[in-house]
């Protein structure tokens, strides 16, 4: 398929769960896509993955809470690239725990990768979209941006904030008619290695850590309890959203919010 053949796209934190999924997808529709992660190796090991199914990647090491590293990303993307048509700003972390429980600290973490991250990706990139001729923002929120969780008060604090930046800017840049677009995802539950980091401060446990299967269980048990289609979703199901909006199907859909979530949000 070369749905997207021609476009550059750069995916966050894309080494591992929504972010490769989505990174994935878009390689395999024809996008030229850069695979960026905090985690380096995790992103080298996520292009050879897709340049093995015979799509274009590079790896691209970005803390997304960094403006200069942000700045240097895009750089990267205009020199190899000259042009970038295709924003996926997935990076973030989930800390689960009682807000009389919640540190200030994890409160600040959450805010600096799920919403400056997104804030940051999408004023370094955007210049160079529309020197490309426009393109697509996509940031991916959640349910929890929609609605509130008890016990996620930080996570649905950060989320809802990327669903009304989202529109903000959407609505900016048709004022601007500079050709982008920009719309949110909102995921339900999708069993990605985020369940396992939610209730030890967005931090993935050890390898081999025993504690890794019971919280996956658990988490799972309580997603598809949450889900009226009674299975859980997977990151394709996202990646699939993501590439639909990203394409020129979705020319006439900016400012609004894509709900992949098995039904939850419906009741």
């Amino acid at each position: 398929m070369t749905g997207l053949n021609g476009k550059v796209a750069l995916v966050t934190g894309a080494a591992s769960g929504i972010g490769l999924a989505c990174a994935r997808a878009l390689a395999g529709e024809g996008a030229r896509v850069f695979v960026a992660d905090v985690d380096e190796r995790g992103a080298r090991d996520a292009c050879a993955t897709i340049a093995a199914a015979g799509a274009a990647a590079s790896a691209l090491a970005l803390d997304v809470t960094d403006e200069t590293a942000w700045t240097a990303a895009i750089a990267r993307v205009r020199a190899e690239a000259r042009a970038l048509h295709v924003l996926v700003n997935n990076a973030g972390i989930c800390i689960a725990a009682p807000l009389l429980e919640l540190s200030y600290a994890s409160w600040r973490r959450q805010l600096a990768v799920n919403l400056d991250g997104v804030f940051l990706g999408t004023k370094a990139a955007l210049p160079l979209m529309v020197a490309s001729g426009g393109g697509s923002i996509i940031n991916v929120s959640s349910v929890a941006g929609l609605q509130g969780a008890p016990g996620l008060t930080g996570y649905c604090a950060t989320k809802g904030g990327v669903r009304l930046f989202t529109k903000a800017v959407a609505l900016e840049c048709a004022q601007a008619r500079n050709g982008v677009r920009v719309n949110s995802v909102h995921p339900g539950g999708i069993e990605t290695p985020l369940w396992a980091k939610m209730a030890s401060d967005g931090l993935a446990p050890p390898a081999g850590d025993p504690v890794i299967p019971s919280r996956m269980a658990s988490t799972r048990e309580a997603a598809l309890a949450a889900t009226p289609l009674g299975v859980v979703g997977t990151p394709d199901d996202i990646a699939a959203g993501v590439v639909y909006l990203a394409s020129d199907g979705a020319r006439f859909v900016t400012g609004t919010e894509l709900v992949i979530d098995g039904g939850a949000f419906a009741g």
